[in-house]
């Protein structure tokens, strides 16, 4: 008996010399996988960038450089110039900073706008991946490009210049920008003629901007957040498309309603200021404007995807106050719209979207179609990257289970097809690869810069069947058609015409995508 105990207890004396050991051995292991994650972290982006990516990224980052209006300043771009150095000195404002929308020379402040939103949330969410790649400061600087441009077309607390130039007459002419002679007409809305959507738009970017620059240009972001807030109340209080105000705006940049632009701009200013009452507001008017449960495509005329996505950030990592009842209902609504819409985008998902062609490209529409592919894989990325930093592990899709990867995997295969995975094996990111289109629908780009031609006869440049002089570089055209084919011609507008928000979108997907690390690490708890 005596023996037994003897040996029971050097049973359990052993027992607890190896659970000792083993909790050494583990705190151990633990110390050394934590120290070396934290000694390698400064150097993971560097040792983990996606070379195809950053070559990618610095191709697309320069088409804002070619699209650039006014005096232009460190210009890269080779063949451009100055150009509208006189716009809006007939009411003694500086009009002149901008960019033209696309292939044309007006400046459509609307797209434009939601350019400097969409570039602002890439530059927000990314800006530690694109520093890795030395390509921050440009992207900031192409952003304050349009912000100051926006802070000179708002004036007064009630007035929005919208538009510099007429589009009909600019349509009538083929010319180079610094070859510009025609009348460039401004058009405003006012209380008279109010146009919420293209105001709330604007009070999002400039939002969404004076956080970019929060930490580098304090008095500069200071005045962005001043006019995004008088912006934001002249668009709400003065309810009304500026389609309808304006109507000669429906046959270029349209506006089917201003519900989404208000939610977007709320939004971002919650974002920007902490103020619960932009949340409140979103909470209150999403019975009225979001559409729950209905996805919607994102683009420059449909913002209600990017809030859904924007406002499920607050769900994913909470607020600095207290979120009502209401409020917390209301959030759900809007990420659970998101992940409706982020489901149909997976490929095998239960309620995969069957608007894709038989390459795998989302495919919605013939006019430019390369914006929804973009814009739907950049807000991809982003809420993969919300789900991982959040630790959640799965999305739900009518009784699937979907980890983020997945999501970032769909991401992957677009951006692959537009660098020329795809079947005509063609690059549609101009500039990059050994295969892109040659003939992109752009003014500046199809003219030489000592061809000797005015508005009418510079027409001839736009008929020649031989490859532009110039290189729109970084410019993503408007891509292929549903048979994933591309007619490479200056005349097939919806295809080979290029645009600046196209731009900001992939400047956004390659830049979440640009390394092999998923998670985000800047503006995550803002």
């Amino acid at each position: 008996m005596e023996k037994e105990q003897h040996k029971d207890k050097r049973c359990v004396w052993r027992g607890l010399v190896l659970v000792i050991v083993a909790l050494v051995l583990g705190a151990v292991l633990f110390s050394f996988r934590k120290y070396f994650r934290r000694s390698n972290s400064s150097e993971a982006d560097a040792h983990q960038v996606i070379d195809k990516y950053a070559n990618a990224l610095s191709i697309a980052m320069q088409f804002f450089d070619v699209q650039k209006s006014g005096k232009l300043v460190n210009n890269k771009i080779a063949w451009r110039g100055d150009s509208a150095m006189g716009d809006g000195s007939e009411v003694n404002l500086d009009l002149s900073r901008g960019m033209y929308d696309a292939g044309d020379h007006v400046k459509f402040g609307f797209p434009m706008a939601f350019t400097a939103t969409v570039l602002s949330w890439a530059i927000l969410e990314y800006g530690n991946h694109m520093n890795v790649v030395n390509e921050l400061e440009n992207a900031q600087e192409s952003l304050k490009w349009i912000t100051d441009f926006l802070i000179n077309a708002h004036p007064s607390e009630n007035v929005l210049y919208i538009q510099v130039g007429d589009p009909k007459l600019d349509h009538t002419c083929w010319e180079r920008p610094e070859a510009m002679t025609g009348k460039r007409p401004l058009t405003q809305v006012n209380a008279s003629y109010p146009g919420t959507d293209v105001a709330a738009e604007s009070a999002a970017a400039m939002a969404a901007a004076s956080l970019v620059f929060k930490s580098v240009e304090s008095v500069y972001s200071g005045t962005l957040l001043k006019h995004a807030k008088q912006l934001f109340k002249f668009a709400d209080t003065y309810r009304d498309s500026y389609s309808i105000s304006v109507p000669g705006v429906q046959d270029f940049y349209n506006s089917t309603g201003f519900g989404d632009e208000l939610l977007w701009a709320a939004a971002w200013l919650y974002h920007a200021t902490g103020d619960k009452s932009y949340l409140r507001y979103v909470s209150t008017n999403g019975n009225a404007f979001a559409n729950w449960g209905y996805p919607s495509w994102f683009s420059w005329e449909n913002k209600l995807a990017g809030v859904q996505v924007l406002l499920s950030r607050v769900n994913f990592f909470g607020s600095k106050e207290d979120i009502s009842t209401e409020e917390s209902l209301s959030l759900q609504a809007y990420r659970q719209t998101a992940e409706t819409f982020l489901c149909g985008l997976l490929p095998e998902s239960p309620i995969a979207t069957s608007q894709r062609t038989a390459d795998g490209l989302v495919w919605v529409n013939q006019w430019n179609p390369l914006q929804y592919s973009v814009a739907s894989s950049f807000l991809a990325v982003v809420y993969s990257d919300y789900m991982l930093s959040s630790q959640t592990s799965i999305l739900y899709c009518s009784g699937k289970l979907y980890e983020p990867t997945e999501l970032r995997n769909f991401a992957v295969s677009q951006l692959d097809y537009i660098l020329g995975n795809n079947s005509m094996e063609m690059s549609y990111l101009v500039g990059y690869g050994s295969r892109y289109p040659q003939q992109v629908h752009h003014r500046g780009a199809s003219i030489p810069v000592n061809a000797n031609s005015n508005c009418r006869d510079g027409f001839k440049w736009l008929h020649t069947r031989h490859p532009n002089p110039n290189v729109a570089v970084g410019a993503l055209v408007g891509g292929p058609s549903l048979s994933d084919t591309y007619m490479d011609s200056r005349n097939n507008t919806s295809e080979s015409e290029p645009t600046t928000y196209n731009s900001a979108l992939i400047v956004g997907l390659i830049s979440g995508l640009i390394t092999s690390s998923s998670q985000v690490e800047s503006f995550v708890k803002n």
